[in-house]
């Protein structure tokens, strides 16, 4: 099994609480020192340095929010010099101000050793030519596997997104080995492949694709391998915390924390309290070593569980599982919760319907009503209303076993709802609240 730093990576677990501990008490020692964002929120939270005195307490620590960036917008969490920074990422939000984050080039480098590790656990090395379709430019997808996959020696197409036809036209060309960009463009891709007539599987060297930016499910996995050939695997990250930095290994049973550079809780999205391994709840993400916005506690609001037991790979790192939704992103249907990785879920496993779906989401008087578009398989379509009828009840079952609340099922023809090149839009809220 190849390792990029095999030291680090199987590090014995009461070495690595060891290590991250003494990170943790000189990060919290210099921002309380010379941070006023930082003095002021430990004040607050009655907590000194002093009182840091094994990698446990970081529970005595308050937690950071997207709102505190948004707040100190554009650089008012900066802890160097402004001469000492040589990069801003900006992330568009949905709402108020979009959050920045500023680059060391320290942070930099140890973004591009995160993603290095994440990359040769994947599979990829010096022999692969990666092409990476994520955006470059404010985003911080493109550059971020760009600079990990330079690291480990690959040959890498900043390709970018769009111009899918041409992107098919670069696979074969350029003997394409890996790909890196989500899971909604990356189907995408197979679905304009075929109709250029190219198997990935006989007509390309396609057989290693990181995928991340959305939420996505183990059934789209196999859905992937099945029409393609290619392995898929998990990568997570935020721009606020670097940037892409998690993957699955070749083991695909759950993402690897580089423990080193980032501490990772699961905690009650209501209460705030930590939760043992293998309970789902909020994504929390402490990074030990970011010098220029350093992140403690950052609530990432992804819905996830720390997997118990060592990996087979051997990597000793704490592994998180996949991304169920986020918090923000769960709707409440009639009182149940519903993620849209659970629908999802729900619809790959019958065989007449694609991956591409679309939910909307309507109140009738005090009842919500959910919609589920979803495109049926070319081979599916017929003629047939007894049919079409009999497809659609049968997944109208399957979703109300699965989610314990009925959704109203619309098939669609093939290549009737929207592709997308960047993150999938699958929810459409149509409700007053």
């Amino acid at each position: 099994m190849p390792y990029y730093n095999e030291k680090i990576e199987t590090m014995p677990k009461d070495e690595l609480a060891k290590l991250q501990y003494q990170e943790l008490k000189k990060l919290v020692t210099r921002l309380y020192d010379s941070s006023v964002f930082y003095h002021t929120k430990m004040a607050e939270s009655g907590v000194k340095p002093a009182d840091i005195t094994s990698i446990t307490d970081i529970t005595k620590l308050p937690f950071m929010k997207k709102t505190d960036l948004r707040d100190n917008y554009p650089d008012g969490l900066v802890c160097v010099p402004h001469e000492d920074l040589v990069r801003y990422h900006v992330s568009s939000g949905t709402t108020g101000k979009p959050t920045v984050v500023a680059y060391t080039q320290n942070d930099i480098d140890l973004w591009s050793e995160c993603v290095a590790r994440s990359l040769v656990s994947c599979g990829v090395g010096k022999k692969d030519v990666l092409q990476v379709c994520y955006g470059y430019g404010l985003f911080t997808g493109g550059l971020g596997l760009h600079y990990g996959g330079e690291k480990v020696g690959a040959t890498v197409i900043p390709a970018s997104t769009g111009n899918s036809e041409r992107q098919i036209e670069l696979i074969q060309d350029l003997k394409t080995t890996a790909i890196a960009c989500t899971p909604s463009y990356f189907i995408h891709l197979i679905d304009v492949a075929k109709k250029m007539g190219v198997d990935f599987s006989k007509d390309t060297l396609l057989r290693t694709a990181v995928l991340g930016a959305e939420p996505w499910t183990d059934a789209m996995r196999r859905y992937i391998y099945a029409e393609s050939g290619v392995t898929a695997h998990n990568i997570f990250g935020t721009s606020e915390i670097s940037g892409p930095m998690f993957t699955d290994c070749s083991e695909l049973n759950g993402m690897h924390i580089c423990g080193d550079i980032a501490y990772t809780e699961i905690i009650d999205p209501k209460t705030g309290e930590q939760l043992p391994p293998g309970e789902k709840g909020e994504l929390t993400i402490t990074v030990l070593k970011k010098e220029a916005i350093p992140m403690i506690r950052y609530r990432i609001g992804d819905i996830t569980s720390i997997l118990e037991g060592d990996c087979a790979c051997g990597r000793t790192s704490p592994r998180i599982d996949r991304l169920q939704g986020r918090v923000d992103d769960m709707l409440i249907i009639r009182g149940i919760n519903v993620f849209p990785s659970a629908i999802e879920h729900a619809l790959l496993k019958n065989p007449y319907l694609t991956s591409h779906f679309m939910i909307e989401v309507f109140r009738t008087g005090p009842l919500d009503d959910m919609l589920v578009k979803v495109e049926l398989k070319p081979d599916a379509m017929t003629d047939s209303i007894n049919g079409l009828m009999e497809m659609q009840m049968r997944t109208e079952r399957a979703l109300r076993d699965a989610l314990n609340v009925s959704a109203k099922i619309e098939l669609c023809p093939p290549n009737s709802l929207p592709r997308f090149e960047g993150k999938a839009k699958r929810v459409i809220d149509h409700r007053v609240i």
